[in-house]
């Protein structure tokens, strides 16, 4: 489990005044651009631990992880047509302006990627450089249909052992890369402790959020908004086994984008554990050479 020494949390409100919530590591005296971690669709700040960690103390950067309305420790929104990416997108930027952010690294993981193209769009000068995890402007609508369908069957483990045992089950042959200390930090990210076991760590109507789409048919691509971000420094991961950005997509980004660089990462689906391998050192050398070029 993490340890709260290593962190502070924030509490802060959003436009329409639910109280939201974001981890802070590190100083913001360091010089280097602060680092803002956006997490998936039903995931939280936990998930950036390690890597903050790691940002934070060998890189001297601050890092700011946000948990979205209905995640984590920020309120539950009583209406979920809220649960959608412009308004995401609009409590990051309210989050940031209460913390005197003005601009950022951002590291996207999936849905966490759809709002850094929704920022691009909103105020591109806020972005100094991208790492896009496992998302791209072309969202593969079988992979959608894959998370979809987990999430309607998902398994309600009442014990640790039985949660490690439910996501190893479900997700093991997309991830054979991981050891058991990674997924004992994915059950720590994804549930939390209460009188009657675990519980996953968000809102649960959030999975109704998906009943209207139509995954026998191509999803709308973001092909605009990624070409707008072409002026800025940018980093795709792809997990190799993924189901939701494609190889093809992962190319095509490369050849639209002409400060790009890729990292295709064996043995992981959607989406890789960003502090696994070497990955966190992969981040940290991408964002110095972004500073050394566009700073």
């Amino acid at each position: 489990m993490p340890n709260d020494d290593d962190f502070s949390d924030f509490f802060y409100a959003s436009p329409d005044g639910l109280k939201l919530h974001a981890r802070i590591y590190g100083e913001a005296n360091s010089g280097h651009w602060p680092v803002v971690c956006l997490p998936g669709l039903t995931r939280n700040a936990q998930d950036f631990h390690e890597l903050a960690l790691y940002l934070s103390t060998r890189a001297a950067r601050k890092i700011v992880a946000f948990d979205y309305r209905g995640r984590g420790q920020s309120a539950y929104d009583p209406d979920i047509s809220h649960y959608n990416v412009g308004v995401e997108a609009g409590d990051i930027l309210a989050g940031l302006a209460a913390l005197g952010i003005e601009d950022a690294a951002f590291v996207g993981t999936s849905r966490g990627g759809l709002i850094i193209h929704v920022l691009g769009a909103m105020r591109p000068a806020i972005l100094r450089a991208i790492v896009l995890n496992d998302i791209g402007p072309v969202v593969e609508a079988g992979g959608l249909a894959h998370i979809r369908s987990y999430l309607e069957r998902a398994p309600m483990p009442k014990t640790h052992v039985e949660a490690l045992s439910a996501q190893r089950g479900a997700h093991g042959s997309d991830f054979p890369a991981l050891a058991g200390a990674d997924w004992e930090r994915m059950v720590s990210a994804l549930y939390r402790e209460t009188d009657e076991g675990l519980m996953p760590d968000f809102d649960p109507t959030l999975v109704d959020t998906l009943a209207g789409l139509d995954v026998t048919q191509p999803l709308p691509d973001l092909w605009p908004q990624f070409e707008a971000l072409a002026a800025i420094p940018l980093l795709a991961i792809r997990g190799a086994n993924s189901k939701l950005l494609s190889a093809e997509t992962l190319e095509q980004m490369r050849k639209r984008h002409p400060h790009i660089e890729t990292i295709t990462v064996e043995g992981q689906g959607h989406a890789p554990f960003l502090e696994t391998g070497g990955l966190p050192g992969a981040i940290a050398a991408f964002l110095n050479q972004a500073e050394l070029k566009f700073k």
